[in-house]
This record gives C-alpha cells, sequence and structure tokens, in this order.
C-alpha cells in the first residue's frame, strides 16, 4: 500500500472533524496517525484557522475525560470543499485522456464511474 502524502494526512484529518468526529483520540483513529503526529496536525490546523479547539470543561457532559474536542471553522470547509471539486476536476481529466488512446491500450485503463463526491 503507498503510503499518504502530508496534504492527504490532512485532508482525512479536516474529513474526519467535518464528518462530526471531534475527539483528538477518535480523529487520530479514524486517521491512522501516531497521537504526536496528530499533536502537530492539529496545532497547524489551529494556526491556520482551519479547525478551532473547544474547551469542554465547564460543559455538562457525559464523557468526563475529554476536555478538548475539534470543529472545523468555515476556512475548513472551504478547504474541503476545494479540494472535493479539484479530485472530481482530476477524475474528468484522467478520463477524457484514456478516452483520446487507441482502442488496444484503453482497454488496459477501464474508464472509472464519474463520482462527484
Amino acid at each position: 500500500m503507498a503510503r499518504r502524502s502530508k496534504l492527504e494526512i490532512w485532508l482525512d484529518v479536516l474529513n474526519i472533524i467535518n464528518g462530526g468526529t471531534s475527539k483528538p483520540t477518535r480523529i487520530m483513529y479514524a486517521a491512522n496517525i501516531s497521537w504526536d503526529t496528530l499533536q502537530q496536525i492539529l496545532g497547524s490546523m489551529q494556526s491556520r484557522e482551519l479547525i478551532m479547539e473547544v474547551d469542554t470543561r465547564h460543559v455538562r457532559r457525559r464523557d468526563r475525560r475529554t476536555k478538548r474536542r475539534y470543529e472545523i471553522t468555515q476556512k475548513g470547509e472551504n478547504v474541503v470543499r476545494y479540494f472535493r471539486r479539484a479530485r472530481v476536476l482530476f477524475k474528468l481529466e484522467e478520463v477524457s485522456t484514456i478516452r483520446r488512446l487507441p482502442p488496444d491500450v484503453r482497454r488496459l485503463w477501464p474508464i472509472p464511474p464519474h463520482d462527484e463526491t
């Protein structure tokens, strides 16, 4: 399996937080990264205002172990939306390039179904 780039890891973390996972340990497990890596990424994302840390010490909640949660900001949502569009555009470009190949070569790369996510 190929290693993920830093950009892919960052986008995974943003997508996980955007999907509603807010506890740091759950984000770490979902993104499949180490605790140290997660802490670096969360710190960098906070400094770039892509996410914000929410202190839950004074909020009445069932789980008293977690004092920090993370929420995505509007800027973070814009980044997620931008890269989703870019991925769709790259897939469309890939399909149009494959269609221009000769038929004997084209059969080696079947055209993937169009995915708008």
